[in-house]
């Protein structure tokens, strides 16, 4: 048999020759490999290939996988890695829609006429010894289908991008140098089941393996867990295969608690093998306290050991109980994210080290699961979720987005219920996840895929996977569009459902529990109200918590180290920027939504008031003496008294404690900060109460000198001047001869888009503002002259906007100090404003910022429950938050306090509860640029000051706007009143 290129194209053929799946095992000859964690018994084959490209199947070479067939001229290939990312081909990302879109019409199962391909061949020298034993290869991951070759010998084909295909190869490898040749086809009837939100690659992009197979070999392991007596008891239930040369074979398998064995099982060898471990007050794993034992197996032939392995075992139990998911007993929320594997220098070629990271990001900031969206991970990735304890959602590799849309043909959804041609490769990916990975106690729930509509398929790939295992539950949201088969997931499961809409489904729909597998849509500066859905978790039982889309931008690199996004690479269809959702940068930089998002994700709930602390213990399993708490008292972002106490509250208690600081001193702003430290001094928790307080505003009594004539004004004193022009405004603002201000304030009442107003339509919706900010024009309509003091007002007409004019007065005191009083009634026939403020332009050397409000990372009225009043500082040159799309970013609320230096001179800007930003762009530089790099180089701090800005919004990023609550009224005056001084 040979390779048959039509088996590329028929969605029955998706592999040939290939073994079954079996679990991920760590297998060793012996047990000091075992104690250092390498394996002669597998041997990697990453690194250079010999590799030789085509455009089409037409092309490629028919004839590179025969034994006299030379590629010593071939170039060089990177395994793993992406073709695209290699020179060949350009990568391409799109979301919903197929690649070949608006290129080749073509049907289901059909293949698209451009269709890469990769010819790869690995000489490998193998010895007699080596060959004395089995000898399997394995593929953890090509894109999208492959076929084998060995010597010249076709192995076998297979499809399934994101799951290991292996093949016994032990008949076609000889001793000496042998011929591996692989053909990689980009698209495949596969691809017709792999329409994920992501880049579109091909390649080798997992790690290749080759096994070699002892004649007494353990082939595949299950291990399940059973709890009794109110989980005091449990039963480690183990079912093995062994092949081979079974006679006079032994398995010894030892159950250890750290180093300490609790348990020795000896059983004669036969092809399959069960037994059941007894552990008596065993230490259970979860998210919180992720406890593993190991489960050693040694396999004995004629009395000398062949092979060992080592497996983890974390004692749970997961189920539905009355309706409620259950970890050991105790109700779940899932504080969770999606993640793409992804790293922006090598796509889908992730390395161990990288999620490591990940990982560890998430739990340093409440994490607590993980969907793997929307594919089997790399098997490292659960190996860490067990051990550092994260809850996982594993995916079926199965989406079909661009089949199905309410414009689309209903004939061409996939997987199709008329024709049962998909069936068996639906089922042989969903058992592929399940046989690899249903070891790991991090899993909890197994996913029929994503965004694949519903139907009998759907509901035979359940009953498959609760066939094979009864310790899970089954998710597949698709149930919420398609209602034909609702027993196709044991959980009610949607995607960015209002938190409002979520309450309304659970209260009519009360029989399953409730999750949010996709929600918070995190695309650019994004995340507001996130702590809605969190009030809901709290409020209604079934509501078990969601998953945030998602963790990390999808940007890659470019060949000058920058950052890109789709459509950046001239690939075509794109959807551009809308890879960049993530709450961590594409180079693992932390956005400033995390903030947010691990203060509404902290297991610790906090209330203060002048009075009291009250405190509640949301973990589950955790006590809280294992925490310190730091109760500290800020006097204007100054740290003036703290203690440090134990509270020892067990899961689910409450308790309420006396504020320990009383506050008298009304003439600072106090404020009452609660962080709760584990003993790596890791905050895991904070909550803070700020005392009622207003800034009085005291002005100087000495005399200004005031000179007007026809065209400007001007009012000296000393060390000071500051001037106006009666047809611009405020224009010059001096201390001892140095100009402050480099361009004329005006008011301001749009802000950049963001990329959640881009699909709601902001900028058509708000246009007027925009207008009104550029093209308001300023009229002066008195001055007010006193001894100590001088009062120049000026009213700004509003083009198109059918309201009054905005009247701003200006009074300069005797001390340099300049107050800004601005205010406005809008009409209510008219869209709310997004801001409402003034902007200055500064000399860019004014560049250091020091300010008393919410922080450190820039907020939003609905996104700033995260962010602490204290004092902090930072460079306006480096307040550009480097969304993928430029937008508006670096705003801080709850302010009373800026100083802004150029090291020589000091701007001091005070008021009360105002809004900020300075950064080195106006909102029209930001608004006109797509990537960061056609913003100019920076000219000048912007400084932008709000009475009020609108939120950013977040419940999706097509077509969800902000909440009313965060809006500004139309049906009230707005004010800014501050106060600026030079210094």
């Amino acid at each position: 048999m040979n390779m048959k290129k039509e088996w590329i194209k028929d969605p029955n053929v998706f592999q040939v020759g290939r073994l079954d799946q079996n679990a991920a095992l760590k297998l060793y000859r012996n047990k000091e490999e075992m104690s250092v964690g390498k394996s002669s018994l597998s041997f990697l084959l990453n690194g250079e290939w010999r590799f030789e490209y085509a455009e089409s199947l037409e092309e490629a070479n028919e004839h590179f996988f025969e034994n006299n067939y030379d590629c010593s001229k071939w170039s060089i290939i990177s395994v793993p890695g992406h073709l695209q990312l290699q020179g060949y081909g350009k990568p391409m990302y799109v979301n919903q829609t197929y690649p070949w879109s608006a290129s080749e019409q073509i049907v289901p199962g059909e293949i698209p006429q451009y269709n890469q391909v990769g010819s790869y061949v690995r000489y490998v020298n193998l010895d007699q010894e080596q060959l004395m034993e089995g000898v399997h290869i394995r593929f953890n991951g090509v894109e999208s289908a492959f076929a084998l070759w060995i010597n010249g010998t076709f192995v076998g084909y297979s499809e399934d991008s994101f799951s290991p295909s292996t093949f016994d190869i032990t008949g076609m490898v000889k001793k000496g140098i042998n011929k591996i040749a692989v053909q990689v086809y980009r698209f495949s009837s596969g691809s017709w089941l792999e329409d994920q939100d992501y880049w579109r690659f091909s390649g080798i992009f997992r790690d290749v393996e080759l096994l070699f197979v002892p004649k007494t070999n353990l082939s595949d392991l299950r291990v399940q867990t059973l709890l009794k007596n109110n989980y005091s008891e449990a039963f480690v239930e183990v079912d093995l295969n062994l092949i081979g040369q079974l006679e006079k074979s032994v398995v010894k398998m030892t159950l250890y608690d750290d180093s300490k064995p609790l348990s020795v099982v000896e059983l004669v060898g036969k092809d399959e093998l069960h037994t059941s471990i007894n552990v008596k007050e065993p230490k259970l794993w979860s998210a919180e306290s992720p406890n593993l034992y190991h489960l050693v197996i040694e396999i004995i032939k004629n009395g000398v050991l062949v092979e060992v392995c080592k497996q983890v075992v974390g004692i749970r139990e997961f189920k539905i109980i009355d309706g409620i998911m259950c970890i050991n007993g105790k109700r779940i929320v899932f504080h969770g994210v999606n993640r793409h594997e992804f790293s922006p220098k090598t796509g889908r070629v992730i390395s161990y080290e990288e999620t490591k990271k990940d990982l560890q990001i998430m739990k340093a900031n409440n994490i607590n699961a993980l969907r793997t969206s929307h594919y089997p991970n790399n098997t490292f990735v659960y190996d860490l979720c067990d051990e550092l304890g994260l809850y996982c959602i594993d995916e079926t590799n199965l989406e079909t987005h661009g089949t199905w849309s309410e414009s689309f043909d209903t004939s061409i959804y996939l997987p199709d219920d008329k024709e049962d041609k998909w069936l068996d490769s639906v089922l042989d990916r969903a058992n592929s996840m399940y046989e690899r990975d249903k070891n790991h106690p991090s899993i909890v729930i197994w996913s029929l895929g994503n965004e694949s509509r519903g139907g009998s398929i759907l509901q035979k790939e359940a009953d498959f996977l609760r066939a094979k295992d009864n310790t899970r539950v089954i998710h597949y949201e698709g149930i919420s569009h398609d209602r034909r088969y609702p027993n196709s997931s044991d959980i009610e499961s949607q995607m960015y459902t209002f938190a409002v809409d979520c309450e309304k489904f659970i209260l009519e729909h009360p029989e399953k529990p409730f999750i949010l597998c996709e929600y918070a849509h995190s695309m650019g500066n994004s995340n507001g109200a996130l702590h809605k859905y969190i009030e809901l978790e709290k409020k209604l039982p079934l509501y078990q918590g969601g998953f945030i889309w998602d963790f990390v931008d999808q940007a890659l690199y470019d060949e000058n180290g920058i950052l890109r996004y789709g459509g950046d690479f001239k690939d075509r269809p794109s959807d551009y920027d809308f890879c960049g959702n993530g709450i961590v940068f594409s180079d693992r930089q932390i956005t400033p939504k995390m903030q947010e998002v691990k203060y509404c994700y902290q297991y610790i709930d906090m209330d203060i008031n002048e009075k009291m602390i009250s405190v509640a213990n949301n973990y589950l399993f955790t006590n809280t003496n294992k925490f310190n708490f730091s109760i500290e008292l800020y006097c204007n972002g100054k740290l003036e008294n703290s203690i440090i106490m134990n509270l020892a509250l067990e899961p689910g208690e409450k308790t309420v404690i006396s504020n320990p600081f009383r506050v008298l001193n009304e003439e600072c702003r106090y404020n009452i900060v609660v962080r709760v430290f584990d003993m790596a001094e890791h905050e895991v928790a904070h909550e803070q109460f700020e005392y009622p307080y207003t800034e009085v505003l005291k002005h100087a009594s000495s005399k200004v000198s005031i000179v007007e004539d026809y065209l400007n004004i001007g009012i000296i004193g000393d060390g000071f001047a500051i001037k106006f022009a009666k047809n611009r405004g405020l224009t010059s603002m001096k201390i001892e001869d140095e100009e402050m201000i480099r361009t004329v304030p005006k008011p301001n009442f749009f802000r950049a888009s963001t990329n959640n107003d881009i699909e709601n339509k902001y900028g058509y919706r708000y246009a007027a503002w925009l207008s009104a900010s550029m093209f308001s024009i300023p009229k002066f309509t008195k001055i007010i002259k006193n001894e100590t003091f001088c009062e120049v007002h000026f009213d700004y007409l509003l083009p198109n906007l059918g309201g009054g004019d905005v009247h701003v007065v200006y009074t300069v005191y005797g001390d340099g100090e300049l107050a800004i009083d601005m205010s406005y009634m809008p009409s209510e026939d008219f869209i709310e404003m997004p801001a409402f403020g003034m902007m200055f332009g500064l000399y860019k050397n004014y560049d250091d910022i020091t300010y008393l409000g919410r922080g450190p990372l820039e907020n939003y009225i609905d996104r700033n429950k995260g962010a602490v009043l204290g004092k902090y500082t930072y460079k306006a040159s480096e307040n550009v938050t480097p969304y993928l799309y430029p937008q508006e970013c670096g705003n801080r609320t709850g302010v009373n306090n800026i100083t802004i230096s150029s090291g020589k001179h000091s701007l001091i800007i005070k008021g009360n509860n105002f809004e900020f930003s300075a950064i080195p762009y106006t909102p029209f530089e930001m608004e006109n640029a797509k990537h960061a790099d056609e913003l100019p180089s920076p000219y000048q701090t912007v400084l932008c000051i709000y009475e009020r800005q609108m939120g950013v919004a977040g419940d999706d990023t097509w077509g969800a706007k902000t909440h009313d609550e965060y809006l500004l009224s139309n049906s009230k005056e707005h004010r800014l009143s501050i106060s600026i001084k030079g210094k």
